[in-house]
């Protein structure tokens, strides 16, 4: 059974409309304290001071670790709570754990990157757009909280205790192939890398090479199961897509060698060498930034998913985004679901 610390954690994340238990209080002061003072910190620091960084680094932590519990606590409740019970009060639950999920890891992110623009919270959104307590707060604190559509889901009609981790993409994971791995995933395609390399260039090539900083891991109990990519300047990255990346992609995979070997790779070779398609001007005046996001075939939890995408538009309207799109191709049935369901 759940324990009394659990029980209090529980009542904490859901005092009352507009007054917070201990716990939502302290996870609020963590989130505007660090959101206020991340210039203090990122790669390179914009304000270099080594006492203000490590306390930085410090309430960050704590902050992780509080979003772990109640991301624990999500897991837990639906493992043990009566269904009577925990039909009731799921939904709320659901909705902190996503969005703790997209905090806590656009946190880790401002931590490692250099805002170069005002974090931008647009305008004030109408009183009815967001919900009161602990939810309707964090909404209102993410850069892309006025994008209301991001934010209401129904949730799973089974829930899951599945446990997941956010985080933005590390220099390990492109050297030990985190996010290749989940590339492969998304095609359903669970392999050694070595056996389908063309493919992973194919998905995630370019973001990897020319916008790293805007790479996103999503990560469960089995491992690397979901990323969003991400381009601030999206007319810039396909030039350098055009002239410098495809040419070297191109010369690593010649032609012939679309012919044998899987399906998936031939195809990802022929693509390579294909023409690529022509972004129109005003969609790239209107919306300038790239997205991209996708999971493996046995996440099932659109929550995850919609924290993907949360966190990856944060970061880019952080830095100045008004806009973003996403190239699908229209046969793709799959993909449409998916980014339809994100809203």
């Amino acid at each position: 059974p759940l324990t009394l610390e659990e029980v209090r954690m529980l009542v904490e994340l859901f005092y009352l409309p507009y007054q917070h238990g201990p716990l939502a209080q302290e996870l609020l002061e963590h989130f505007r304290w660090l959101q206020a003072n991340s210039i203090s910190v990122g790669v390179p620091a914009t304000a270099p001071d080594a006492c203000g960084g490590a306390r930085w680094r410090g309430r960050a932590q704590s902050f992780q670790r509080l979003c772990a519990q109640t991301c624990h606590l999500h897991s837990r409740f639906v493992s043990t709570a009566s269904r009577a019970l925990l039909y009731d009060l799921h939904p709320y639950l659901w909705d902190i754990r996503n969005m703790l999920l997209a905090a806590s890891a656009f946190i880790l992110w401002l931590g490692c990157q250099s805002i170069t623009a005002p974090i931008m919270l647009g305008r004030d959104a109408e009183p009815w757009a967001r919900r009161g307590g602990l939810f309707g707060e964090l909404q209102a604190l993410l850069p892309v909280g006025n994008s209301c559509d991001l934010f209401y889901h129904p949730p799973p009609l089974f829930p899951s205790s599945q446990l997941y981790l956010l985080r933005p993409l590390l220099p390990l994971d492109k050297e030990g192939g985190g996010c290749s791995e989940v590339a492969l995933g998304q095609a359903g395609l669970w392999v050694k890398l070595s056996s389908a390399p063309a493919l992973v260039a194919r998905l995630l090539g370019p973001f990897l090479s020319l916008s790293p900083e805007y790479t996103f891991v999503l990560e469960d109990e089995a491992g690397p199961c979901g990323y969003a990519a991400g381009v601030l300047h999206a007319e810039g990255f396909l030039q350098q897509r055009d002239s410098s990346w495809l040419p070297a992609i191109r010369h690593k995979y010649p032609p012939e060698l679309g012919t044998g070997g899987p399906a998936l790779g031939q195809e990802a070779v022929l693509f390579f060498h294909a023409e690529p398609l022509v972004v129109p001007q005003p969609v790239l005046r209107r919306f300038p930034s790239l997205v991209q996001v996708g999971t493996a075939p046995r996440v099932l939890d659109v929550g995850a998913s919609r924290s993907l995408a949360l966190c990856l538009l944060s970061a880019l309207r952080a830095n100045g985004s008004r806009g973003v799109f996403c190239q699908v191709c229209d046969a793709d049935q799959q993909q449409l679901s998916f980014y339809s369901k994100l809203g």
